[in-house]
């Protein structure tokens, strides 16, 4: 007998050897033995998950002469014929060259013919969907109501193109794709009834590959096999299908641990040289964070479709990371997937796309941070050392401005230059001069310990003040300036207006976000430019302004009720006590501009 591929050889011939359908093949042996054969069925689902097959076991079943257990014998002249495919009574039509009015008409014509040897007349219409639509109107009336010993049965990858006039006369039933281990166990069993030695990674990886297809996976099968014998490694997997390692995706994971740049380098390089397709090791790559992910949320591995040495390592892996960097990760990493497909230079893409995933900072949670800034205002208090930075005796509140001084650490800041600080208010001016009339009382000490000088020379020097209309008379000018330096952010300048200058801050109203967004990322170049031009050193506080785009006169009034202070719902005296509206919080977004990571 001449050679027959591992797909054709292992082909199910019994229901209970249908890989996976079990909702299916359990149901039409139900309906044989109940005497309720339906007179079609359509039969929907992704390639090779066995369709075809359970047609061709239900047409030899309800045409066994000797059936066994509702399932066909395989051994009588009828089962044979069906096998061979030279059954006059189950004709099988491939749906994509048949797909006329035509052909159709004809099978009209040949269903009024009784069986010529069996019970049934079995059609078996494969790829139905590619049936005209003239075609499929003249199947209605026939599918309807046909003849008694008739039964048609479709197969379709793509149900959704078929006609609801044609769906709501037949029952359906949709085959699931084939499940990781559903598809090693049965390629484990055919290799040990053909004598073939292949380790459990090897199988897994073939499995993968398959994408649920049992029939993929048996063809990837003996493809493999005709490149390694009879022994099968999982290196020679890798090496025959061009698969990525998964050692890999573990060294990227390694160097977003240690932030290694020039490894990440080297790596793409690795991968470019090794002729692996970019998108399938950035599909893989969203595969492995996806992994740790539900290690992460699960603390198990059991939902994990790798092998049990991996499983341990992703257990490992898991400690290193945090839910929320790994959901960042995978962002990134699904956004790079998506640009490089349509890249000019898709290696350039990999490389800054992994470089962001190294260089990527860790996330904060705000609550474990607020609670630990508590807790450090209650041991500073009205009892700390002498020598550690002085504290007020008020408690802070939600609605109380935070000041930060003194040298700050947040990460890499874009400039060393020192933050700003609004000019105190009469009621601060007073609580000072209280302050500083209560420290004259009996003196402790004649010089100041080296921690309070420190403190005193770190802080900032007082503001300059200007007034709102010398301001709204150097707009034009300031305008000007920015336009020489920077067209693109003088341009959005220029789109927005002076709102008003309150407690050393420049309110600048912009029409929308993304005026706002690029005025923050400018905010130190517009300090610089507007001291050089004006003298004043001020701070830059663009808001968001339903506002004309033409600046207001110098002899406009200004409209103090447009400021921010009146109208933003986020102000920390609203009380409404949220985390992004705490007092420490605000001080970052202004004194270091933090934004929230979502």
């Amino acid at each position: 007998m001449s050679y027959q591929v591992t797909a054709r050889k292992w082909r199910p011939l019994v229901f209970e050897d249908v890989v996976g359908q079990s909702h299916v093949t359990s149901t039409l042996r139900n309906a044989i033995t109940s005497n309720r054969l339906a007179h079609a069925y359509i039969f929907s689902g992704a390639r090779g998950t066995g369709k075809t097959t359970t047609a061709r076991i239900l047409a030899k079943a309800i045409n066994c002469t000797s059936p066994k257990d509702t399932n066909p014998d395989n051994e009588c002249e009828m089962c044979k014929e069906i096998t061979a495919g030279r059954s006059l009574d189950v004709i099988e039509i491939d749906g994509a060259s048949n797909r006329g009015v035509e052909e159709i008409r004809n099978l009209r014509e040949s269903v009024r013919y009784t069986p010529s040897r069996g019970k049934h007349k079995v059609y078996i219409i494969d790829e139905v969907h590619m049936l005209t639509k003239e075609a499929f109107n003249a199947l209605l009336k026939t599918l309807e109501e046909p003849p008694e010993h008739v039964v048609f049965i479709f197969a379709t990858t793509e149900v959704h193109k078929i006609p609801m006039t044609i769906l709501s006369r037949c029952q359906r039933f949709d085959f699931r794709r084939i499940s990781v281990d559903e598809i090693a166990s049965n390629l484990r069993e055919i290799s040990r009834e053909e004598g073939v030695s292949i380790d459990e990674e090897a199988l897994l990886v073939i499995a993968k590959k398959a994408d649920g297809a049992l029939r993929d996976a048996q063809s990837i099968f003996d493809q493999i096999r005709s490149f390694c014998g009879n022994q099968i490694q999982a290196v020679d997997v890798l090496k025959v299908l061009n698969v990525v390692d998964q050692e890999l995706f573990f060294r990227v994971t390694d160097l977003i641990k240690a932030q290694d740049a020039r490894g990440g380098i080297q790596l793409v390089d690795e991968i470019v040289k090794g002729g692996y397709d970019l998108r399938e090791f950035l599909g893989g790559l969203s595969e492995h964070l996806r992994n740790l992910l539900v290690v992460i949320t699960t603390e198990a591995t059991e939902l994990v479709e790798t092998s049990e040495p991996y499983r341990k390592r992703y257990r490992e892996e898991a400690a290193h990371f945090r839910q929320s960097d790994i959901l960042r990760l995978i962002r990134i990493v699904n956004e790079l997937e998506q640009s490089i497909r349509w890249s000019a230079q898709p290696r350039f893409k990999l490389e800054a796309g992994l470089l962001q995933l190294i260089r990527l900072e860790r996330s904060v949670q705000i609550d474990a941070l607020l609670s630990q800034i508590d807790e450090l205002k209650k041991k500073l208090g009205p009892g700390s050392n002498p020598g550690q930075r002085s504290v007020s005796n008020t408690p802070m509140d939600t609605g109380s401005e935070v000041r930060v001084v003194g040298p700050v650490s947040a990460g890499r800041l874009r400039s060393a230059s020192p933050a700003f600080e609004p000019p105190p208010t009469r009621d601060a001016q007073a609580h000072h001069s209280t302050i500083g009339a209560a420290s004259m009382d009996p003196p402790v000490a004649k010089s100041q310990s080296p921690a309070a000088t420190q403190t005193a020379a770190a802080l900032p020097e007082p503001m300059r003040h200007i007034s709102a209309e010398e301001a709204y008379e150097q707009w034009q000018r300031w305008v000007g300036e920015v336009r020489k330096t920077k067209i693109g952010i003088g341009t959005i300048l220029g789109e927005s207006r002076l709102l008003d200058v309150i407690d050393g801050a420049l309110h600048i109203a912009c029409p929308d976000d993304y005026h706002v967004s690029s005025l923050k990322r400018h905010k130190e170049f517009l300090i610089d430019s507007f001291e050089k031009l004006t003298g004043f050193k001020l701070r830059i506080e663009p808001i968001l302004h339903d506002t004309p785009k033409t600046s207001p006169s110098p002899s406009q009034p200004v409209n103090t009720s447009e400021s921010p202070t009146a109208q933003s719902p986020s102000s920390p005296g609203n009380g409404n006590g949220s985390a992004e509206e705490h007092p420490v919080i605000l001080a970052l977004r202004r004194e270091l501009g933090a934004e929230p990571v979502e």
